[in-house]
């Protein structure tokens, strides 16, 4: 409570509703009844389940990344195999091995055909066809290893390095790379997965003009051009980003869309105006990498660039969105306070900075999986 003037400031009924709720679900008497009423036992035993994935999240997100690592769901994809097969081709006991595999089968990436018959799950199936996803999940040992103490990473200054923000700074020199080597892979194949994912995301959500010109601003070597060039085949594309990344992308690009509706742009979205005669322009998990100075540096830099009945498409995880709250601010706050900059920011939020930037009308779209992404379309 706040205290103002000297006197006490009654507290709101949604903040007495509050304290009221939790010292119920704080009391040892209400879980007795709760474990004994019908209705009131299952809605407490889901609660109880919530918080136990809470409390054992890291547990399963390490027997995906041992399954992906190990080569587990390879080998059980030629199954069903044995135990004992098992551990010879991962290199672990059989007790590891079986240990692993019960883990796996926990969370449906593994199952018994027939005794000691291994075989990919239904999760398993899923994710051991998706290389993309693997590599997703390869990447997040470097969010761990900077998560081993969180609180010391949060008090830390977002200047000082850390395993994401080392790793990103050695991405950007890979990020116009010509060659593709061991060391450009995981990149390569992070940046594909997730770009695919958005990408779909966005179409499934937003109908793009049939004919119109869209230009993506720091769009990389064009996964996201890919995907709605696919879908709207009359559609003009430009592709905004650095020299070497365009020079990296143009050519391949323009094999899988087609040199006549293409445009590449070379140059730095910070420092030089963005490319004129574009109806739409699209920034796609661009705006939360960075802080909020830039941020809305860079809007004003794409409102200069349209025109009259010009469009902005904003795509990327955002907070405070209604069944994705974890993957906006648990997940992706602590992986861009890692990365050294950016934050995930509400609709409301991006609404203002449009509306400071010099848009006049903002709306948001939703998406099927807000998880992945949402989006805010803004016109001039």
């Amino acid at each position: 409570m706040s205290i103002r003037l000297g006197m006490m400031e009654k507290p709101s009924l949604k903040v007495r509703w509050i304290a009221r709720r939790n010292a119920i679900f704080a009391s040892s008497r209400f879980h007795y009844w709760a474990a004994r009423i019908p209705f009131i036992k299952s809605v407490a035993r889901k609660r109880a389940t919530q918080m136990f994935d809470h409390l054992v999240g890291f547990s399963y997100s390490q027997v995906l990344r041992a399954s992906v690592e190990s080569g587990l769901l390879d080998l059980l994809a030629k199954g069903p195999v044995s135990a004992d097969q098992v551990a010879s081709e991962i290199d672990l006991s059989r007790d590891a091995a079986l240990r692993l595999l019960r883990a796996a089968r926990a969370l449906d990436l593994a199952e018994e055909g027939a005794p000691d018959g291994w075989m990919l799950g239904q999760q398993g199936a899923v994710l051991q066809a998706d290389p993309g996803t693997q590599a997703m999940i390869r990447h997040h040992r470097l969010l761990y290893a900077d998560l081993n103490d969180p609180l010391d990473l949060l008090r830390r200054d977002r200047a000082e390095p850390t395993e994401l923000s080392r790793y990103w700074s050695y991405a950007g020199a890979l990020h116009g790379a010509a060659t593709r080597g061991a060391e450009t892979e995981e990149y390569s194949e992070l940046m594909a997965a997730s770009q695919r994912f958005v990408a779909d995301e966005v179409i499934g959500a937003f109908r793009f003009p049939k004919q119109g010109k869209l230009l993506d601003v720091g769009g990389g070597h064009g996964a996201f051009l890919r995907r709605v060039g696919a879908v709207y085949p009359e559609l003009h594309l430009g592709l905004f980003d650095l020299p070497e990344v365009v020079e990296t992308a143009r050519a391949h690009l323009a094999r899988d869309v087609g040199s006549e509706r293409l445009t590449c742009h070379p140059g730095n979205f910070f420092e030089e105006a963005v490319p004129t005669g574009y109806d739409l322009v699209s920034l796609v998990r661009i705006l939360h990498d960075h802080d909020d100075g830039p941020a809305l540096a860079l809007l004003k830099n794409i409102r200069a660039s349209l025109g009259p009945r010009g469009r902005l498409l904003i795509a990327e995880p955002m907070a405070e969105i209604p069944g994705a709250e974890p993957m906006g601010d648990a997940f992706f706050g602590l992986y861009l306070w890692a990365m050294g900059s950016g934050r995930p920011r509400s609709p409301r939020e991006i609404k203002a900075m449009l509306k400071e930037a010099g848009f006049s009308r903002t709306r948001l779209v939703a998406t099927a999986q807000p998880v992945i992404a949402s989006c805010i379309v803004a016109e001039t």
